[in-house]
């Protein structure tokens, strides 16, 4: 009987987690301060487990992200512009993603909201 509990127990923490993965999937928008005025920048992302993959439209273009990563509500990914490594490093919270960006600008916070309209 306690070997079905302990069961039961480990089977219902397994699910927790797996419904405790972020829900990245789509268009998702924001603003973000730079060294030359602000821009909006979007991110169209992609979950495949604990991958992520997708692209960034910002001013410049569309660009891939690279080195993307899901943690549960936790996300990473970087982009590049010219020879500079961009490192994101987020939260998801519903239809919300804080996001913490480190260039050679320094560092900067921004929020995503998530497009529905354009998922």
């Amino acid at each position: 009987m306690l070997r079905r509990v302990m069961l039961a127990g480990i089977l219902f923490l397994l699910a927790a987690v797996v419904a405790a993965a972020a829900d990245v999937d789509g268009r998702w928008s924001g603003t973000i301060s730079g060294p030359n005025g602000d821009f909006k920048i979007t991110f169209n992302l992609k979950a495949d487990g604990t991958k992520l993959t997708g692209t960034a439209e910002t001013p410049n273009g569309k660009q891939p992200i690279s080195d993307g990563k899901i943690d549960g509500d936790k996300i990473s990914f970087k982009t590049h512009v010219g020879d500079n490594d961009i490192d994101h490093d987020g939260t998801v919270s519903g239809d919300t993603i804080q996001l913490k960006v480190k260039g050679p600008w320094g560092e900067s916070d921004m929020t995503l909201k998530h497009d529905a309209e354009k998922k």
